[in-house]
């Protein structure tokens, strides 16, 4: 969000001790509530701090596991995560200032008069507490803030998962009640708690659903308020899906400078006028942050412009890149560089580069023009709640209950689809048919809505892609073990002289022994620069692949909590399997 400066200096004042953990802190002894909290300005300026909560433009486009491939592999992939010290995620100061603002807003107005505030105050503890179970599962239930005399409180142990979604659903339902209608793309909405209300329980749901070795009852409760709360979003909301022309829609609304509000829900502001800037393009282009690409596994699964599946063409896993990219999805083309790809503002063509992309599949979601290359001079918003991922929501809710229908379909993939004129998806094609590639990966599905469930999750895994999804999404389906899986890039038949871009011009070159030389080749020395399933022989690009990739199913499912934690409080008990006090 847009944070003024003399908003920055007044907060801080607020908020005395705002890096400290609130189990250390002190309540706001610098102005009081009765001095403070007396306008609707005051609850405005308070609340305002609560947007630090949502993720910064790197923590959404930034996405790694097995959508997203990079040069390093994070401990999330290689299982070597460790039991942390201190913090791993255990942190509660912005629990602390939102309790501190429900038990004190109404002091000095009446409590009707702050019910908006206090909606978006509790809003806010939903989100806050959201991330928590996703984390570590049960966790302590607070609705007070803490003094450090109150023993009791300090060692509180872990509250039930229950209770504690139980919870977040209240708070969820408060705000939905009493936040402003008012279509806001830098502000908390009605719609955005119906938003968060349908990604909260629709990963609830799914979790309890696929995890029965934590024995969670309730799941088809949450799955059916998920696609609720979707419904409504989508039969009273002010939103819809972004459409131009089905070649550039999609790409348009991620590179837009200003957040395209006919969908974007709410979304993240940068402003070069204000030098508010994030680093998408730099990332994308230079070799400084993992040179990253998409995963083969993924590449795959995009759909011929038909609607037809790829994977059923004779042949499809030994397609070079420009065969394989022709006639796809439009959003393969709205997502990595293919045949014919110019930058915005200009009309040279360019071929993907091995020097900012390890698979090849070179990423340009989010990216701007040539003017925001320069590291962290990326002005364009980011999403963080949009339509899109709502119709999502509700297909896979009704999908899960087994109540979908061709109209539900109808009325949210559909919509998706129609953007970049695909067909639609066929429920009792997809049911009759189920696609083999996608349930060789997604191990759990066995219900006799498999097929229509493969295909809403193909299409979530395409539309969300780059969006920080995958991990949760991975989690709650138990399907964790595709972390593990190798990753790949494009496909070359071995050493030599690659056109990617079918114009004449070599584009790449694989070579042994001595490198060649000549002008706007990428050379790329076999067995150290670039590294194929067969070495001489050919294959896929292999990434990483002396870098052993784990996932423990009986640990990995949630985080452990820190030592630290653990020793203060003797209530508290570690995760299961993972090293420490249980």
């Amino acid at each position: 969000m847009k944070f003024s400066i003399l908003y920055l200096a007044v907060f801080c004042l607020l908020i005395s001790s705002c890096k400290k953990d609130f189990l250390d802190r002190k309540p706001l002894a610098s102005i009081s509530p009765e001095a403070f909290f007396r306008t609707e300005s005051d609850l405005k300026l308070y609340t305002n701090s609560f947007y630090y909560a949502f993720p910064s433009a790197e923590g959404i486009y930034n996405e790694a596991v097995d959508n997203i491939v990079k040069t390093d592999l994070g401990e999330l992939i290689t299982g070597k995560r460790t039991v942390p010290i201190s913090d791993g995620g255990w942190k509660w100061t912005e629990l602390r200032n939102i309790n501190y603002f429900l038990e004190n807003y109404d002091k000095n107005m009446s409590a009707a008069a702050g019910k908006k505030y206090a909606g978006i105050a509790r809003f806010f503890r939903a989100y806050f507490y959201f991330d928590k179970v996703s984390r570590f599962g049960d966790v302590p239930w607070y609705t007070k803030t803490i003094n450090i005399t109150d023993e009791g409180k300090l060692a509180m142990p872990r509250s039930p998962r229950v209770q504690v979604m139980d919870s977040v659903m209240a708070d969820l339902d408060f705000a939905i009640a009493n936040m402003d209608a008012t279509k806001n793309v830098e502000q908390v909405t009605k719609w955005t708690a119906l938003a968060l209300k349908s990604r909260i329980c629709l990963f609830e749901g799914t979790f309890r659903k696929y995890h029965p070795e934590f024995s969670l009852p309730g799941a088809d409760i949450f799955l059916r308020a998920a696609a609720e709360a979707a419904n409504t979003l989508m039969t009273s909301g002010p939103y819809s899906i972004y459409k131009s022309s089905p070649e550039k829609a999609y790409q348009e609304l991620f590179a837009s400078k200003a957040a395209i509000d006919q969908e974007i829900i709410l979304g993240r502001r940068f402003s070069a006028g204000l030098q508010v800037w994030h680093n998408l393009n730099y990332y994308t282009l230079t070799a400084s942050y993992g040179r990253p690409g998409l995963n083969k596994n993924l590449v795959n699964t995009y759909l011929m412009k038909d609607g037809s599946r790829f994977t059923d063409k004779a042949g499809y896993d030994k397609m070079q890149f420009f065969e394989e990219v022709q006639n796809r999805d439009p959003r393969l083309s709205q997502t990595v560089r293919t045949p014919g790809y110019t930058r915005i503002g200009n009309t040279k063509q360019l071929a993907p580069e091995f020097s900012a992309s390890i698979s090849g599949y070179q990423l340009i979601k989010f990216v701007t023009g040539e003017a925001n290359d320069s590291n962290n001079k990326s002005d364009n918003d980011m999403p963080i709640f949009r339509m899109a991922e709502v119709l999502l929501n509700y297909a896979e809710a009704k999908a899960e209950l087994g109540e979908a229908t061709q109209a539900d379909i109808d009325r949210s993939i559909k919509l998706i689809r129609d953007r970049v004129g695909m067909p639609n998806l066929d429920l009792a094609f997809a049911n009759s048919h189920p696609d083999p590639y996608l349930a060789a990966q997604y191990v759990q599905v066995n219900s006799g809505n498999k097929g229509l469930i493969l295909e809403i999750r193909r299409e979530r895994r395409i539309e969300l892609v780059m969006e920080s999804f995958r991990w949760n999404d991975l989690i709650r389906w138990k399907e964790g073990h595709l972390n593990a899986a190798p990753y790949k890039g494009m496909y070359f038949p071995g050493a030599g002289k690659y056109d990617l871009d079918n114009d004449g011009k070599t584009d790449v070159e694989i070579y042994t022994g001595t490198k060649p030389t000549g002008s706007g080749i990428q050379f790329l020395k076999l067995g150290s620069e670039i590294i194929l399933e067969n070495n001489t022989n050919g294959g896929n690009v292999l990434i990483n692949p002396n870098t052993p990739k784990t996932f423990r199913e009986d640990r990995d499912y949630l985080f452990p909590l820190p030592i630290q934690e653990l020793l203060l409080n003797e209530n508290l008990q570690q995760n299961p399997n993972w090293e420490g006090r249980n």
